[in-house]
C-alpha cells in the first residue's frame, strides 16, 4: 500500500470541526495521535514534546487515508480505525495486550478498565489496565475513551480536556454516561 521510496515517517497537524488534532508515524506505523486542541500551535508542540517524532510532512498513502477518516470521525462517522498501522515499540507485553483488546471495541461499543483487563489475560489488574491506556500514545486508532469504571461511570482520561473530552466522544458515538446530557450539548473541545 505504501511507496518504499517515498519519505515514510513524519507528522502532521489537521483541522477537524471539533478542533485541531495531530498525528505522527514511523516506517512501522503510527506513533502518536494527538486528541483535539484550539489551536494548531498547541497540538504542534505536544507532538514535537515525544521522541521520534520526524519533522518531515511527507504522506504515505496509508496516512492520507487515516487523516480523511480522523476528519469523518470528527464530524460524526461512524469510522472503523482497527486496520490502522501502529508502531508500538518500546511498548511492554503488558500494555500490548491492553491495547490489542481495545482496538477491537467498535464505534459506540464500551466495556470496563475490569472486564478489558480479564479479556487481555490480566484479570483482576482494572487498576493497572487504566494505567496503561492513560499512557496510551495513539488514543482514538486505540479507543481508549470507550473504556469505562465499574457501575458505567466514565473514569478518568489523560487527553486535554479530561473526563469532559472522553463523554464528549463517547456521546459523538451515542453513548451517553451519566446523568442526561442538557438539551443542548457543546462541542467546545
Amino acid at each position: 500500500m505504501e511507496n518504499t521510496s517515498a519519505i515514510t515517517a513524519g507528522h502532521a497537524v489537521l483541522e477537524t470541526v471539533i478542533g485541531f488534532m495531530g498525528i505522527a508515524w514511523s516506517q512501522k506505523g503510527l506513533i502518536r495521535l494527538c486528541l483535539p486542541e484550539r489551536t494548531r500551535d498547541q497540538v504542534e508542540r505536544r507532538l514535537l514534546r515525544h521522541g521520534g517524532v520526524s519533522p518531515s510532512t511527507g504522506q504515505p498513502e496509508w496516512v492520507v487515508e487515516l487523516i480523511a477518516a480522523i476528519k469523518a470521525y470528527a464530524a460524526g462517522e461512524d469510522v472503523d480505525f482497527s486496520g490502522v498501522p501502529v508502531d508500538l515499540a518500546g511498548i511492554d507485553d503488558f500494555r500490548l495486550a491492553i491495547y490489542d483488546e481495545a482496538r477491537k471495541l467498535g464505534f459506540g461499543e464500551t466495556t470496563t478498565y475490569g472486564e478489558l483487563a480479564r479479556r487481555a489475560g490480566h484479570a483482576g489488574l482494572a487498576r493497572e489496565t487504566g494505567a496503561a491506556l492513560g499512557a496510551n500514545p495513539v488514543p482514538l486508532v486505540i479507543p481508549c475513551h470507550r473504556i469505562l469504571a465499574a457501575g458505567g461511570k466514565i473514569g478518568g482520561f489523560s487527553a486535554p480536556g479530561g473526563s469532559v473530552t472522553k463523554e464528549k466522544m463517547l456521546a459523538m458515538e451515542g453513548v451517553r454516561v451519566g446523568p442526561p446530557p442538557p438539551a443542548q450539548v457543546s462541542f467546545g473541545f
